[in-house]
């Protein structure tokens, strides 16, 4: 694939990078291949995670074709920006056609990334995991490498006001790398989120301390954080899915007349 923008905005994301004080903590990136089809599942927590998703496969050189919601490539900026980096449109009432194209891009040799909760949780902690991410890496024949990310939500998510001051710690850890066949998706995705979830909390316990005291709401309450509770976390993303439904009828009313 021919890339114009991507390579430069990796440049200028370093640079903003530097710029912002943040300090990396990244391991197992050398579980990503240098060459061939691979497809990297990543935890979400914040809105930022598809640029620093990305960076697990840049010690590789890698460039990552993440899956992303339909409704970022309808924004005026964003779906150009998104189609320049040959990322993937996933329209969730078609979600077969998305799929069809992350195993041709897989097939073709490049690294494809998506989100295996496919939203972010509110929770920091892993929510269930759609079965996607296994059937699309079996069908294409490539490995999964599952990828933890952790200290994006302190940047930008859901619920909280935007934070990109100076000094946060970013981790960025690979898991080596699996191989579904899709025999069992079920139980090959409740493997894939075991891994992910046991990546997770190394992440966390090894996290800075001093980034992450008791109470934070940036921290699971597991931790002795005040993030919701994953049973909290799901009742406000059903609230928040009533709501948008509850807009879209609104709006479809209004310019019916």
């Amino acid at each position: 694939m021919r890339d114009i923008t991507y390579p430069p905005v990796i440049v200028t994301a370093k640079v903003l990078f530097r710029a912002l004080g943040q300090t990396f903590q990244m391991s197992g990136t050398e579980h990503v291949p240098r060459e061939g089809g691979v497809l990297l599942a990543v935890n979400h927590i914040g809105y930022t995670d598809f640029v620093y998703g990305g960076l697990a496969a840049n010690p590789s050189k890698r460039l990552v074709r993440f899956m992303a919601k339909r409704e970022i490539f309808d924004h005026r900026i964003g779906g150009p920006v998104m189609r320049s980096f040959h990322h993937i449109e996933v329209d969730r009432g078609a979600g077969l056609q998305s799929m069809a194209t992350a195993v041709e891009y897989l097939r073709a040799g490049e690294a494809v990334g998506i989100f295996p909760e496919a939203t972010i949780s509110r929770s920091f902690e892993l929510k269930e995991f759609k079965t996607g991410a296994v059937r699309i890496a079996a069908d294409a024949g490539v490995p999964i490498v599952p990828v933890i990310l952790w200290g994006t939500q302190r940047l930008m998510t859901k619920d909280h006001p935007r934070d990109f001051s100076r000094g946060k710690t970013i981790a960025v850890r690979c898991a080596p790398p699996m191989y579904p066949t899709g025999d069992d998706p079920e139980a090959e995705t409740v493997a894939l989120r075991r891994v992910m979830a046991s990546l997770l909390d190394e992440t966390i316990r090894t996290y800075p301390a001093d980034e992450q005291p008791p109470g934070s709401w940036w921290l699971p309450a597991a931790y002795g954080g005040s993030a919701p509770t994953p049973e909290e976390a799901e009742r406000l993303d059903r609230e928040e899915k009533r709501a948008r439904a509850a807009r879209r009828a609104a709006k479809r009313a209004a310019d019916k007349k």
